[in-house]
């Protein structure tokens, strides 16, 4: 039981497309509204380093006053079991929603991510992005 709740949980995290079916629920399940999620990996240039950890996530905090967000998560490597297909090498994540394609270019080109990265970008080393459309 629990462990279909969970799964359930992260299909509706993950953009809710075929959630109810996945867990074989009979009604369907709300979905999250946004069609995009923009997903970025930061590696610190100071691994470690509670203070460059906190200026990143403050910086990425400014980033919720873009009109086009639909939703903000700013996350850490969860203490979760070790194994292959995990990779926690990364120091702070971030996990936004929006509507459509057109959405993500215009936070792309809002002054608020510009000078975030303009602020920012000295305390990374390494940035991945994974773009998703929900299916």
């Amino acid at each position: 039981m629990e462990s279909s709740r969970r799964d359930l949980m992260m299909m509706m995290a993950l953009g809710g497309a075929g959630a109810a079916a996945a867990t074989g629920a009979e009604a369907a399940a709300p979905a999250i509204p946004a069609k995009v999620v923009h997903h970025v990996f930061f590696w610190l240039n100071n691994a470690g380093s509670a203070e460059d950890r906190a200026k990143l996530i403050a910086g990425l905090r400014t980033l919720a006053g873009i009109p086009a967000l639909r939703g903000l998560h700013i996350g850490l490597p969860a203490p979760t079991e070790q194994r292959d297909v995990i990779d926690s090498s990364w120091d702070v994540s971030e996990l936004m929603f929006f509507d459509t394609v057109a959405d993500q270019k215009a936070y792309q080109d809002h002054p608020i991510h510009r000078a975030f990265v303009a602020e920012c970008e000295k305390l990374w080393r390494k940035v991945t992005v994974y773009d998703v459309l929900s299916a």
